[in-house]
């Protein structure tokens, strides 16, 4: 892994979002602006310096802007497959992963990412 490289964060955004019961579900897309602007804002905590963060989008979240400081990818078909597919595109860059979505973990990890769960980013 490049340890040189500034780090790419990958944020799952549906899985974050449903992780606190906060009504969430009744506006999808408000939610995770809500946490675009909170990442872009407040960073990733623990992770000093320059990262970059991307935050996965699906389903009828889908269609929310990137801002400074995060940007917004919304996968075609399934979040978990774009995020996989964007670690892949990673290389040897170093590339953490939000996502409390076990069979997420299991495929990322095969490709040399690390992952935290929601609590990382929620407060």
């Amino acid at each position: 892994m490049n340890d040189t490289a500034a780090p790419l964060v990958i944020v799952d955004a549906a899985n974050v979002v449903g992780s606190v019961p906060d009504g969430w579900w009744r506006d999808r897309r408000g939610a995770a602006e809500r946490l675009r602007d909170r990442l872009a804002t407040e960073g990733v905590p623990g992770l000093p310096g320059p990262v970059e963060i991307v935050l996965v989008v699906e389903g009828a979240a889908r269609g929310v802007e990137s801002v400074p400081g995060v940007r917004v990818e919304s996968a075609p078909g399934s979040g978990d497959d774009h995020i996989v597919d964007l670690v892949a595109e990673a290389g040897d860059r170093p590339v953490l992963v939000v996502t409390a979505d076990r069979e997420l973990r299991r495929r990322v990890t095969a490709l040399g990412a690390e992952t935290v769960g929601p609590r990382t980013i929620r407060p």
